[in-house]
């Protein structure tokens, strides 16, 4: 709610003008990215983690257990396009998730577990899980295609340009993929912006040099990183349809 002590009606009035009118809202291009948050969630689960230091047969079924979540994650998603197209949305442009294994705070506990890791230090069990929802996600997309003739689609595999960097990190001009720019996890876990104190203060600080890591704080990309995959999903060679952004709204 607006403290109207703060903002006048006018300025009210100005914010007011800069919203859309209804009619171009069907005109807007819709972005969404789906599906990361819902299976990092399911691999950080407590439990999960307590499972795991237990017994690599309790790791086997709760691989199965995040597997059968997948299904509805995507049915609820495609049911929220249809709500969006039937409020008049027309254009789509769908991410999938990335190599979620990739993620540096996510990979590193697990190699003091002695986990299944890649060449590249990426937990493969959770890698493989991100590509099969992408699957599913890609195939959902295909039926919406069938179901709503008026709607344009574009799905982007941002699976694939991610993991094409941090497979290719050092020739790409970038650090250690897991070799994040702020915050630490040894010897303490510091996340970014934070403290802790030990002996003595201990800071999250960034790093002198950004632009040559991949990860910011362990979870998200640094902006040389994400320049990197927009120029990658640029060239049209991760669409489905191969269509230029430019073109996206026809």
């Amino acid at each position: 709610m607006l403290d109207y002590d703060i903002f006048g009606s006018g300025m009210i009035s100005s914010y007011a003008a800069r919203l859309p009118k209804p009619g171009e809202f069907s005109k807007a291009l819709y972005t969404i990215d789906i599906g990361h948050n819902d299976l990092a969630y399911a691999f950080q689960n407590k439990d999960f983690l307590q499972e795991y230091v237990v017994s690599k047969v309790l790791l086997n079924k709760t691989e199965e257990q995040v597997r059968a979540t997948i299904p509805n994650i995507v049915n609820q998603f495609t049911q929220a396009l249809q709500q969006l197209y039937d409020e008049g949305a027309r254009f789509f442009w769908v991410h999938n998730p990335g190599p979620i294994g990739c993620l540096p705070l996510s990979a590193i506990p697990y190699q003091a577990m002695n986990g299944s890791l890649d060449q590249y230090g990426c937990i493969k069990y959770q890698n493989d899980i991100a590509q099969e929802f992408n699957q599913q996600l890609k195939d959902g997309v295909t039926q919406l295609k069938t179901q709503l003739p008026l709607a344009t689609f574009t799905y982007i595999d941002i699976y694939s340009a991610k993991f094409s960097l941090i497979s290719d990190a050092k020739n790409q001009g970038f650090d250690d993929p897991l070799n994040y720019c702020c915050g630490s996890l040894f010897p303490y876990p510091v996340f970014c912006g934070s403290t802790m104190e030990v002996n003595e203060t201990v800071y999250g600080n960034p790093c002198d040099d950004p632009w040559a890591r991949i990860s910011w704080d362990g979870i998200h990309y640094t902006e040389a990183a994400n320049r990197w995959v927009a120029t990658k999903i640029i060239s049209r060679s991760l669409s489905d349809p191969p269509v230029p952004i430019t073109n996206a709204c026809s």
